[in-house]
């Protein structure tokens, strides 16, 4: 049995690969050839218990993530199953894959929801999650102005952009929250804040937001304003954001219909509009599902078995 740890994840799998595996996954669900396990979490003395998976027969696995919270920190790991046989095939650290399927989740939802030419990203957080958008962003989007916000570790991401990708045109500044939003194209918050990040009445018209920082229907990175304004709102999975996006559960009476509220994988098949106008404001609110992480535990796992015939081939 194979068990792959986060060192190695980084080393089989990129976003090059990951983005495309994470669209055909997303694309399944919504063909129905795909079923996602909602989220379950159990907790007692302090300690956080959660669960959630996929089933993904086009890809010939099926699997979990499980993962502990204990004092605000995560530690993630999966089981991969085939179905096929049932037999299981690897287990998998996840904390590498957790922050690669995120950001690759939001490189799809910009291309498929942003508007045409956007240039300028206004990006809230630098932890794990934001450093991996910024570099997600700076190679697979058009996105080529990037203004910093957050607590702590602005400079160092924002010499990491200029450095590592300034040939690419990508220029990156420091920005406080309320200069950073006014006339973004997109809006990136990744962070664990509990309240809105910026003033909603500040968005550009046409602009995406991509909120992806809370999971809990207790926090929020977006006001009631920002969601009064949106012509769309996305999710991965309306279901499951339902009982988790905080930005959405908080939200009053009145700010957004549900029955409006649109999946991810229903716009890329097409089957839902996304962006109808270029002076559309868009939100993409995500709190992550199985269905990334089975995708991406499967592509890490195909990547280990193809690298070690090659070894032993050579």
């Amino acid at each position: 049995m194979i068990h792959l740890s986060d060192a190695q994840i980084d080393e089989l799998v990129g976003f090059d690969e990951a983005i495309p595996v994470l669209e055909r996954a997303f694309r399944s669900l919504a063909q129905e050839r795909a079923a996602v396990q909602r989220r379950v979490r159990t907790e007692a003395g302090g300690v956080k218990l959660s669960t959630l998976g996929a089933v993904l027969p086009d890809a010939g696995v099926t699997g979990a993530k499980v993962y502990t919270t204990i004092n605000g920190r995560f530690s993630f790991s999966i089981v991969l199953f085939s179905t096929e046989d049932g037999r299981l095939l690897a287990t998998l650290d996840a904390n590498a894959l957790t922050r690669l399927r995120t950001a690759a989740t939001t490189v799809i939802a910009i291309r498929a929801l942003a508007r045409n030419g956007a240039q300028t990203v206004a990006l809230y957080g630098t932890g794990v999650q934001g450093r991996a958008h910024a570099e997600a962003l700076a190679v697979h989007t058009g996105l080529r102005s990037f203004r910093i916000v957050g607590l702590e570790g602005v400079e160092p991401l924002v010499d990491l952009l200029n450095t590592r990708y300034g040939a690419r045109g990508v220029e990156a500044v420091a920005a406080s929250p309320a200069e950073a939003v006014r006339d973004a194209d997109v809006v990136v918050t990744a962070t664990r804040a509990t309240g809105a990040l910026f003033d909603g009445a500040a968005l550009a018209p046409g602009a995406l937001i991509a909120a992806i920082g809370s999971s809990l229907p207790t926090t929020r990175e977006l006001d009631d304003t920002a969601l009064s304004r949106a012509a769309r709102i996305v999710v991965e999975l309306r279901e499951q954001a339902r009982d988790e996006a905080g930005d959405l559960v908080q939200a009053a009476a009145g700010t957004f219909d549900w029955r409006d509220v649109v999946e991810l994988g229903d716009v890329l098949e097409g089957r839902a509009s996304g962006r109808t106008g270029a002076q559309d404001i868009i939100v993409y609110k995500a709190v992550g599902i199985g269905l990334q992480d089975v995708a991406l535990a499967e592509l890490a796992w195909r990547n280990h078995l193809a690298r070690n015939v090659a070894t032993h081939c050579a």
